[in-house]
């Protein structure tokens, strides 16, 4: 049996020339615009998953679990995206009846399926291949994510807010020190992170219809990650410090940030499902059998073609002109310039004009 090719290995490409070859692929597989495809669909699962958590956190003896995610929250989002997500939430709690959260939270579990059903269009892109999976099949791998991400959602939170008397607890059980403590809420810290990665290692092998192999952690996942801590907080410093979305958009400010929040999750997400994939196709054109080139979904190893065989298959006859990428970006830059200057030109000549046509 061939041994894996391990994804930290690169591929064989150095940092600079995965980062072009991704960059490529970001404009090659539309990447931005799947990712706003992919955060409307979010907005329609967001409350539906957190009707589901509610339900399943109501299945532990554990207080406060929800209260104590909705801080994360508002520490995470900006504070008007945080204060729409909790009234809108705390509205559907209040009016739902008791049964609600318990026969309705099947009814739940399926409409946020569609927000990971939607992950799932999207990974195939990243990984350059069509699904050929039986709809129901689709269904229920999003169904099982879907309950995969709460409970680790779940296992996280009981970390993060018990994870202090849980260590207390065990210090004194067992007879250890301060020190046990002090090392033991460095541990939680590194367990909820774990359950992340975890989570994303599991969505990346999941949602593609391709044949994968395991790694607990990929290069993808730990990018995913990083950019989706740092963006969340660099959103919410620069909406609390220069931007007022208020100002501009009024009272639906806060589900504009919500929606924004939402789209640079999902391009994070499909960056890091670009970055394995790109690293698994470098490593199938270097000969690597447990390595599937691009657009095949299973490597030599399992049956698949070859790289060189594979790539020659999917080479059209007549090479297409490139598109212009930044065609679009020069059209808005140039209709913002016209409406700037519309708006901003002179009032004095403004005022000649009318006085002659006064005259």
């Amino acid at each position: 049996m061939a041994e894996k090719a391990s994804p930290w290995n690169l591929g064989g490409l150095t940092v600079r020339e995965l980062a072009r070859r991704v960059y490529d692929e970001i404009w090659k597989d539309e990447i931005l615009d799947r990712a706003a495809a992919l955060a409307y669909y979010l907005v329609f699962a967001l409350f539906p998953t957190l009707l589901f958590l509610t339900a399943l956190l109501g299945m532990f003896p554990l207080p406060g679990l929800m209260d104590r995610l909705f801080e994360y929250i508002d520490s995470a989002l900006p504070g008007d995206a945080a204060s729409v997500l909790r009234r809108t939430f705390d509205e559907i709690r209040r009016n739902a009846h008791g049964g609600l959260l318990s026969a309705g939270a099947l009814a739940a579990l399926w409409a946020s399926a569609s927000g990971m059903d939607s992950m799932i269009s999207a990974l195939n892109a990243a990984y350059d291949i069509a699904d050929r999976r039986p709809w129901w099949k689709r269904r229920l791998i999003a169904l099982a994510l879907t309950v995969g991400f709460g409970l680790f959602i779940l296992a996280a939170m009981v970390l993060l807010v018990f994870g202090g008397q849980i260590g207390g607890a065990l210090a004194a059980k067992f007879g250890f020190g301060p020190i046990f403590t002090t090392v033991w809420n460095v541990v939680s810290v590194g367990l909820v992170i774990g359950f992340m990665l975890f989570g994303l290692a599991m969505g990346y092998y999941l949602a593609p219809d391709v044949k994968q192999h395991w790694w607990w952690v990929t290069p993808g996942s730990v990018v995913a990650l990083t950019l989706w801590l740092a963006l969340s907080f660099g959103l919410r410093i620069y909406v609390s410090n220069f931007a007022n979305y208020s100002a501009t958009y009024g009272s639906i400010g806060g589900v504009i940030l919500l929606i924004l929040w939402l789209y640079l999750t999902g391009v994070v997400l499909l960056l890091g499902a670009e970055i394995n994939a790109e690293i698994e196709h470098a490593a199938a054109e270097r000969g690597a059998r447990t390595a599937k080139a691009e657009g095949e979904k299973e490597a030599p190893a399992d049956g698949g073609l070859p790289a060189p065989i594979a790539l020659a298959a999917r080479r059209p006859a007549t090479a297409a002109p490139p598109r212009s990428r930044w065609r679009r970006v020069l059209a808005l830059v140039g209709a913002g310039a016209i409406v700037g200057w519309v708006v901003h030109r002179p009032r004095s000549r403004a005022r000649d004009t009318d006085t002659r046509r006064a005259a």
